[in-house]
């Protein structure tokens, strides 16, 4: 088996990464998807994908930021492992590769979050990559 993680880097690439990415983000369309990263990227937005045998198994995408809370940090706005991949380690191994990366690159923290539906998700997180639970997020949705 041949694994190695690679940024995406031209539309093309990330339009490749798009069916993975989409079992994620599932209201997206591949235009919607590529009209938003067109407004991400020129924002700080990287996305790298882990590729096994040629094929994307797993994608994320990240951004560096600064802030009082956590300082200089990456955040983490998605990763998702191919639904007929799962299970084999793909997201824990490109996770890792992000916390290596921000290590790199100065960072103090890796930070992300997660729905309340995606139990295994926390699992995941907590118990696998030893991340703490430090908050709630809140959204709220303005009348247009």
């Amino acid at each position: 088996m041949s694994a190695n993680v690679v940024e995406l880097k031209t539309q093309e690439e990330m339009l490749h990464a798009y069916p993975v990415m989409h079992e994620l983000r599932t209201h997206l369309s591949e235009k919607e998807y590529l009209d938003l990263l067109e407004k991400m990227v020129p924002q700080g937005y990287r996305m790298f994908a882990l590729y096994v045998n040629g094929n994307i198994v797993a994608v994320t995408g990240i951004i560096e930021l600064v802030n009082f809370y956590n300082s200089r940090h990456i955040y983490v706005y998605d990763l998702v492992a191919k639904q007929s991949e799962r299970s084999k380690g793909y997201g824990k191994e490109l996770l890792t590769y992000i916390h290596e990366f921000a290590k790199e690159t100065g960072c103090s923290y890796v930070a992300l979050s997660s729905g309340l539906q995606r139990l295994d998700a926390h699992r995941f997180y907590e118990e696998k990559m030893n991340y703490d639970k430090t908050s709630f997020a809140f959204v709220h949705t303005l009348d247009h």
